[in-house]
């Protein structure tokens, strides 16, 4: 036996089981993807030669995540998918039989279980073999319905995850530090705050229906009687000549999608499923691998070397990301010269350093930039002493003593610390600026374009500079600013709930707003001595009306409004004034001719007792779209759920007014 090959297996074995325990626990990242496959892919090499297999090494057991709690074996085993990178090897697997693809998604695999009817018990994946029992934490993961319309024994198999808008938004309203959605959705499982979890915005998408008292052979049949009982199960696609070009074809249409961010889920990859449940099940155990369960694909990532320009710092609640800007490359087909740090110990792991430092650099899962190692370090990293926004004394913490170090600004009127607050303001429930999220709102916090709320309605200003942004254009911009303007004409109930005043959510606005004009609620609350004066009010107390109180009195607070109402223009709407959309909710898309703009329509929708979302599912009665053949990812959808779309005309036909 080679001991020198034993000895380098031991220590591979080590660090990718180093890298998987941090992983799994949630925030920190040792290594990224592509470090990781590579080794894994060496180790199984050197195993493979040798004929010797670790006892600890990861190419033999299943993933599995340190969550504390009741333990409970699983009815049927968790085995992982082989993979691949080679659209060949798809081919080979499918054996000329119908296949279904999938998304692979990038979360956590929990287990949901339903007996008469009831959801009885919810595990994660664990071992493959035991998992650890969580049914406290489905009331705040979207997609686990508590009741179904089957009465016998379900046993279903789906990702927790979270979209990359929800990661976004949570980093720039947390302050918190997590690598990517997998690992915020890793550590959130571990809470035992229910409301905690809520914040998170998991959502759970079965991929698999693992036990079923009817006859069900056919995988998408399984599928879409997971649909019925009113499940959102995972994207598939039937494929049924799984020949070279049919397969390659398929590949690189759910590819562009992820390129071109039509999808909103973390994936790291395709899975590839027999059409026929029964066949897949005959087949037989390889390791820690069933033959025919499925098989992964994983794209192969594209690398470039380049060379470190600066070092950008951007501060979003307090914490302040140092940002690699490098030479620019070409990656899967787009032009890349920045990526996200993360944090301090990313820096120092890396061996991050000064301008003209030799950096690789990937597009993780085709869709994030990321520094994957320094070829030639040059320099020293230089960490900035002052916060880039406000200018304040910034030190270095850590997590926990030899934990994740992380740059922090000392102020705490710091405004990039207002990412949460402004976020809110221009949220579909507040004004409603669309398509401006909580990382673009960051950014222009960061560039200084943005300090209190009235900026957002001067952003013009800023027309020229914005386009010359990474990750914005002509086209962008544009809509960006049209939005603005949509914006500036708001309802009283929305405008309220948008200030962020403590206490004061939608219903307290609207509460409020039923008893006092706006103009009324603001002046009394200025002059006022007594705290509690809203307090009669339906619904309000006194609690509520001081912390109304409170926030106007503020000079800061009340300047800043006064400068606000300079920008919009704000309609005094409370109540529906009609019933012709009521118990009804719609999605609006695209552009409008009849209405003055989205936002308009979206109005009159809630003045007749309507809802309008931003996202269609089984609960959408109506898509409005002026263009019902379009390819968008909505009308897909609606289509997908047998959801009427209606064109404008065809809605004020409808609902419209008399």
């Amino acid at each position: 036996m080679d001991q020198e090959k034993i000895t380098q297996m031991q220590t591979m074995a080590a660090r990718l089981n180093e890298a998987s325990a941090a992983y799994y626990s949630g925030k920190s990242e040792i290594m990224t993807d592509f470090e990781w496959d590579a080794l894994f892919d060496a180790l199984r090499r050197l195993e493979t030669e040798t004929g010797v297999v670790l006892p600890e090494s990861p190419t033999a057991r299943v993933s599995e995540e340190p969550l504390a709690g009741r333990k409970e074996a699983h009815e049927t085993p968790m085995l992982s998918l082989a993979k691949t990178k080679l659209p060949g090897d798809l081919v080979r697997f499918a054996q000329g039989l119908p296949i279904y693809v999938s998304w692979k998604l990038d979360g956590l695999t929990l287990v949901a279980t339903y007996d008469g009817g009831r959801l009885s018990r919810v595990v994660t994946r664990g071992n493959g073999h035991v998992g650890t029992v969580i049914t406290h934490l489905a009331p705040a993961i979207r997609g686990i319905p508590e009741t179904i319309g089957d009465t016998g024994h379900l046993v279903v198999r789906g990702e927790a995850v979270i979209s990359w808008a929800d990661f976004e938004a949570f980093l720039s309203e947390s302050g918190e530090e997590y690598a990517n959605p997998r690992n915020l959705a890793s550590g959130s499982l571990t809470l035992k705050d229910v409301s905690e979890v809520r914040r998170r915005r998991i959502r759970w998408v079965p991929f698999t229906l693992v036990s079923t008292e009817r006859d069900l052979p056919d995988f998408g049949d399984r599928m879409d009687y997971l649909a019925s009982l009113g499940f959102e199960p995972v994207e598939r696609e039937r494929v049924d000549t799984p020949d070279e070009a049919h397969v390659q074809s398929v590949i690189d249409a759910w590819t562009r999608r992820v390129t071109d961010g039509e999808n909103p889920w973390p994936v790291d990859g395709l899975v590839i499923t027999y059409a026929d449940t029964v066949y897949a099940s005959t087949g037989s155990v390889t390791g820690h691998h069933a033959n025919r369960a499925g098989l992964a694909f994983k794209w192969q990532d594209e690398s470039a070397e380049t060379a470190l320009e600066r070092i950008e710092w951007s501060c979003a609640a307090g914490s302040i990301t140092p940002v690699a800007v490098f030479s620019p490359v070409e990656l899967e087909g787009t032009t890349v010269k920045r990526a996200s740090l993360c944090n301090i110990s990313e820096c120092e792991r890396l061996g991050i350093g000064g301008k003209g430092t030799r950096l690789s650099v990937i597009k993780a899962n085709k869709i994030i930039p990321k520094v994957v190692r320094v070829e030639e370090t040059v320099g020293n990293l230089d960490i900035p002493d002052r916060c880039p926004v406000c200018g304040e004394k910034t030190e270095i913490r850590e997590s926990a003593p030899g934990g994740t170090r992380t740059l922090r600004c000392l102020n705490d009127h710091c405004p990039a610390k207002r990412v949460r607050v402004f976020t809110r303001f221009v949220s579909r429930e507040g004004v409603n600026i669309d398509g401006l999220s909580a990382q673009t709102v960051a950014l222009l916090i960061n560039l200084g374009w943005v300090r209190e709320y009235a900026d957002f309605f001067t952003l013009k200003a800023h027309e020229t500079e914005m386009k010359a942004l990474d990750g914005f254009g002509e086209k962008s911009v544009s809509n960006l600013l049209a939005a603005v303007e949509n914006a500036r004409h708001v309802t009283a109930p929305r405008l309220l709930y948008a200030l962020g005043i403590p206490l004061c959510g939608q219903d307290v606005a609207r509460r409020l707003l039923r008893t006092w004009p706006l103009a009324d609620l603001v002046r009394m609350a200025k002059e006022t001595d007594d705290p509690e004066i809203f307090s009669d009010a339906d619904g309000i107390g006194p609690e509520k009306s001081a912390s109304f109180v409170r926030w106007f009195q503020s000079a800061e607070n009340a300047e800043a409004f006064s400068r606000l109402m300079e920008q919009v223009t704000v309609e005094e709407q409370n109540e529906a004034a009609g019933q012709k959309c009521a118990g009804l909710t719609f999605v609006v898309t695209g552009d409008v001719h009849i209405f003055a703009n989205r936002n308009a329509l979206k109005q009159y929708i809630e003045s007749e007792g309507g809802k309008v979302t931003g996202a269609v599912s089984k609960a959408t009665d109506f898509l409005i779209n002026n263009n019902p053949a379009s390819t968008s990812a909505k009308n897909k959808k609606a289509k997908e759920l047998n959801i009427p779309i209606l064109t404008e005309e065809e809605f004020t036909a409808r609902y419209g007014a008399e």
